[in-house]
């Protein structure tokens, strides 16, 4: 009776340690993963890993795992289910996948510019013009007389959309055109081969701030112009728990809230200010509404330029 007795101490005292072992680890060792496919200008500045170290002393027991791809990959990476959220700046096909009930919530967190980006001796004359769309003919038009190329990311991201925005309001098609080429990548290996070819492309003003400043890029430079149609916004999303049950809605929910948060907003207004010696992006602020409504207007104008 009395080893009896004993055993059965010994079998209550295993299994209390394990409760407690298990209890500690899940407080203290486990992670969540939330999983967020984003446009690879916003990964490539290292803007994404300031944000989720500054979420993460919020809450330790979230891993923040960021897939970095163009804004047309992420929204697939969406409609599959795979990720719980994205944050994207390609307003058309947002608008498609908004009205297809895969992603909700839209909250504008940031923005910047498109620049035409070129090589420093400008064959095309870009430098001479302040109408982006009159500058892409000057591209097309010095591409065709062999002075110059041009490098399209050619991977349906916001970048290459509002690339093939500018062609059509241009009234120009450059498919098939031998100078025309096509990377299929993210903004750092387009903007680093136009460096090499010595050609143009479109960037976003962020990521090439950084190449730019790191040095990595010697032969270009950006034309920047003041036009609406260069306005770059980033918007975040949660995947739609109707639609896909398994997605940690209200976890993303939290992280799309310290976006636009006031701790959120600073990040992204003095991230590498001072270092580039301009803001690679800018905080929302009080440009909300004006901000949706260039978001409409973007999507109006967009449609049907496949």
């Amino acid at each position: 009776m009395r080893i009896n007795r004993i055993m059965a101490i010994i079998i209550v005292a295993i299994i209390a340690l394990s409760i407690i072992s298990y209890e500690v680890y899940m407080r203290y060792y486990y992670k969540i993963p939330l999983r967020i496919s984003t446009t690879t200008s916003l990964y490539a500045t290292g803007l994404l890993d300031a944000i989720a170290d500054t979420f993460s002393q919020k809450y330790p027991n979230v891993d923040v795992q960021f897939i970095a791809v163009g804004s047309g990959a992420a929204l697939q990476l969406a409609a599959r289910g795979d990720v719980d959220g994205i944050l994207v700046h390609a307003p058309d096909l947002e608008k498609q996948y908004i009205d297809s009930g895969i992603i909700m919530n839209q909250t504008i967190f940031a923005y910047n510019y498109f620049v035409i980006v070129g090589p420093i001796n400008d064959p095309a004359g870009v430098s001479e013009v302040s109408d982006p769309i009159e500058a892409m003919k000057q591209i097309y038009n010095a591409c065709e007389q062999g002075l110059t190329f041009f490098i399209s990311r050619g991977d349906n991201s916001g970048t290459h959309q509002r690339e093939l925005l500018l062609w059509k309001l241009a009234g120009l098609d450059p498919k098939g055109k031998e100078w025309y080429l096509e990377t299929g990548s993210g903004m750092a290996e387009t903007l680093i081969m136009a460096n090499e070819k010595l050609a143009y492309t479109i960037s976003d003003i962020g990521t090439f701030l950084k190449f730019s400043g790191d040095g990595k890029i010697p032969n270009l430079k950006a034309f920047e112009m003041k036009s609406p149609i260069l306005i770059n916004i980033y918007s975040a999303y949660a995947v739609n728990p109707a639609k896909y049950p398994d997605v940690k809605y209200n976890l993303m929910i939290k992280f799309i809230e310290f976006l636009v948060s006031e701790e959120g907003q600073s990040i992204i207004a003095n991230f590498c200010a001072e270092k580039y010696s301009q803001p690679l992006f800018y905080p929302v602020d009080q440009r909300s509404e004006e901000l949706r409504n260039y978001w409409e207007w973007l999507v109006n104008i967009s449609g049907g330029y496949e």
